[in-house]
């Protein structure tokens, strides 16, 4: 059956045919803001769809499926099971899990698949799934298109054979398989803020097991988010981690959103340290341990990891990508990369260190043996150490999922021609303009600024950092948005300076 775009809710039509808006199919993962974008049948339909893939692509018919702490959640994963079933696919069902939990069972069970329902960072009311075949890949742009076009089309088939199969004890394995045999041997007290997601079920009991003293933050489950969005790249989560940091006195602070394949950190000054910043601590650190290291990094993110003294003196190399957590798990893997770092809290850490997906829980866990292995310093300090830069927070304007991509282009095309004509920007020349994911906008002293459409909501996004001062960094953003207002479809920042 094709499914329907459009579905009145409390009808008939809508409890039996399957609606699914075509703009849930991103870049690399797919969301829908659920009821209005998709139905339970249109659920089903993708569970069909994504298994008839499976067939089509070879792959053999079993996968690991689970789904985060959201009250509809487990809803939308049964109907997603259920046409997995009949496509023929054996389903596991690892239960309510984090992302990288999912992620994991596919190494643990040996399974060929995984699909991940969840809303991600997202507030409530959205819906989706992450999906993949290569562990530790999850689906890219190829795979997103094919799968839309299966599902879009009504090309999904029923096949015999298919089986549904509870596997307990995953999550007991995922945290083992974080812990390890690892145990601080300095004292630590870090605030743990989970903003009531799933992570609640996870981060607590993971730094008590590596002997960290937890300080409590919002890390009863509760699905309704009564304090805030779980998001730390949300100045509204980093300003409430500060400020637990602030009244306790822990040493620093570690933030989980809502599927808990993010970190966010808070220094034991309530100083909020943007990701990015927090990578090329890493990435210093583990210079030193695996000299000549390369690091991916999106193009959202600092140029330290290029131009920082510390890691070009231990051979490292930057490899500046595209943003979105499946780009970045293809890019480090095709590079070999040690570990690839998002400005969003998405980091990827590759053998020895991790399995190469993205796990807020495994960052946490490796920041505590970083701390260990630099018992002297406090996270104050390593922040202090890094080269001076401003950088904005992630800033989001909102653009309509029909019209981001084509506003994005002509953006782009503006900002491209700015630099031929040798115009200024922000008082500056500019070097060059990269337009591997949106523009960034390099001026001739190494800052910059970036604009990109978001892969995930309808927004564009807008990040700038200078080399030299918070008044630049000011400018770079005036003018970006000076440009970005050129088109009126683009609406008010999520956040702004």
């Amino acid at each position: 059956m094709l499914p329907k775009t459009t579905c009145t809710p409390n009808t008939w039509s809508f409890l039996r045919d399957p609606m699914i808006a075509p703009t849930g199919f991103r870049e690399y993962d797919a969301r829908w803001k659920y009821p209005d974008d998709i139905n339970l049948p249109g659920i089903t339909a993708l569970g069909l769809g994504l298994g008839t893939q499976m067939h089509a692509r070879g792959i053999e018919p079993v996968i690991a499926v689970g789904n985060d702490y959201r009250d509809y959640s487990l809803s939308i994963k049964n109907a997603l099971m259920l046409g997995l079933i009949q496509a023929g696919i054996h389903v596991k069902d690892i239960g309510p899990a984090v992302s990288p939990m999912a992620y994991f069972s596919q190494f643990h069970l040996n399974a060929p698949a995984v699909a991940m329902v969840t809303a991600s960072h997202n507030p409530n009311g959205w819906t989706g799934v992450k999906m993949g075949f290569e562990r530790p890949l999850t689906h890219g742009p190829e795979e997103m298109d094919e799968l839309r076009a299966i599902v879009l089309e009504g090309r999904g088939r029923p096949r015999s054979g298919g089986a549904y199969e509870f596997v307990d004890g995953v999550r007991e394995a995922y945290i083992d398989d974080l812990v390890g045999d690892f145990k601080m041997t300095r004292k630590l007290r870090v605030v743990c803020a989970t903003g009531n997601g799933t992570a609640a079920a996870f981060a607590p009991e993971v730094f008590k097991r590596i002997g960290v003293e937890v300080v409590p933050s919002h890390t009863a489950l509760d699905y309704s988010f009564p304090h805030y969005n779980p998001n730390p790249e949300a100045m509204e989560m980093l300003h409430d981690m500060s400020a637990t940091v602030t009244r306790s006195g822990a040493d620093f602070a570690l933030g989980f959103d809502g599927d808990g394949d993010r970190c966010g950190v808070v220094d034991d000054e309530g100083e909020e340290i943007f990701a990015d910043k927090v990578g090329v601590i890493m990435a210093r650190d583990l210079s030193k341990i695996y000299p000549g290291s390369t690091f991916v990094a999106d193009v959202k993110s600092t140029g330290l990891f290029a131009s920082d003294p510390e890691l070009i003196a231990h051979g490292a190399q930057a490899d500046y990508w595209k943003t979105g957590h499946s780009h970045m798990k293809r890019r480090v893997k095709e590079l070999g990369a040690l570990a690839g770092f998002e400005k969003s809290g998405h980091y990827f850490l590759a053998e020895p260190v991790g399995r190469g997906y993205d796990c807020g829980l495994r960052v946490a866990v490796e920041i505590c043996k970083l701390m260990d292995r630099n018992p002297g310093l406090k996270m104050s300090d390593l922040r202090r150490a890094l080269p001076q830069t401003w950088a904005t927070p992630t800033m989001s304007p909102y653009c309509a999922d029909q019209e981001k991509y084509d506003v994005l282009g002509r953006l782009v095309d503006t900002l491209v021609a700015k630099a031929k004509a040798g115009e200024s920007f922000a008082g500056r020349a500019i070097k060059e303009v990269v337009t591997v994911n949106g523009a960034r906008v390099i001026l001739d002293n190494g800052s910059w600024g970036l604009v990109r459409a978001s892969s995930n909501t309808p927004n564009l996004v807008v990040v700038c950092e200078s080399a030299v001062s918070e008044a630049e960094m000011r400018a770079i953003f005036a003018d970006m948005d000076a440009v970005i207002r050129t088109e009126p479809s683009v609406g008010d920042y999520d956040q702004t300076l």
